[in-house]
C-alpha cells in the first residue's frame, strides 16, 4: 500500500514535468534573442537574431514602449543585433518587440519591464537635525526612563530570590 502511493506520487511530478517541456521548447522559438539587465526605464535593451541569414546586413525592429530602431550586421556573419532604450516613466509590464528583415522575414517575442530601481539616499525621519533639540531631549529621558526601570526590575527580582 505504501509503495502504490509512493509510485503514484512519482507518476504525478514525471507527468507535471513532461507536460512543460513543450512549453520550454515553444518558448524559444521567436528567432529573437532579447537581453536586457534590468528591464526598468531608462536601460538599454539589446535585440539580436540570426533568423534573417547570412547574406541579410539590415534589419528593422519596433519595440510598443520605446518605438522604431534599426539592427546592423554585428560582430559575426548573419548575427544582426540593434538597441534601444526604455523610455522613463514606463510602468512595469511586458514590452512586445517586433522585428522585419528582407525577404519578407518577421518575428515577434517579449520580455519582463521590471519597475525602477531606487537611486540615492533613502529619505526618512523627520528631517534635518537643526532646530530638534526637544525631539533629541525627548528620546534620551525616554531611553533613560527605560534602562532605569530595568534596573529597578532586575534589583527587585534579585532580592525576592534570595528570600
Amino acid at each position: 500500500m505504501r509503495n502504490t502511493h509512493f509510485g503514484v506520487g512519482i507518476g504525478l511530478v514525471v507527468g507535471a514535468l513532461a507536460l512543460q517541456i513543450p512549453v520550454a521548447a515553444a518558448a524559444d522559438d521567436s528567432g529573437l534573442d532579447i537581453r536586457s539587465r534590468s528591464g526598468s526605464p531608462g536601460s538599454t535593451v539589446t535585440v539580436s537574431t540570426t533568423a534573417c541569414g547570412e547574406d541579410v546586413t539590415y534589419g528593422k525592429g519596433e519595440s510598443e514602449v520605446a518605438g522604431a530602431f534599426h539592427l546592423f550586421e554585428g560582430a559575426s556573419k548573419g548575427v544582426l543585433t540593434g538597441k534601444f532604450t526604455v523610455p522613463e516613466g514606463t510602468l512595469p509590464d511586458t514590452d512586445t518587440v517586433t522585428v522585419k528583415c528582407p525577404p519578407r522575414i518577421k518575428m515577434t517575442d517579449t520580455y519582463d519591464l521590471s519597475a525602477p530601481r531606487p537611486d540615492g539616499a533613502v529619505e526618512a525621519g523627520f528631517g534635518d537635525a537643526q532646530g530638534s533639540t526637544g525631539q533629541l531631549a525627548l528620546g534620551g529621558a525616554l531611553v533613560a526612563a527605560a534602562a532605569a526601570g530595568w534596573m529597578v526590575r532586575a534589583r527587585h527580582r534579585s532580592n525576592g530570590a534570595r528570600g
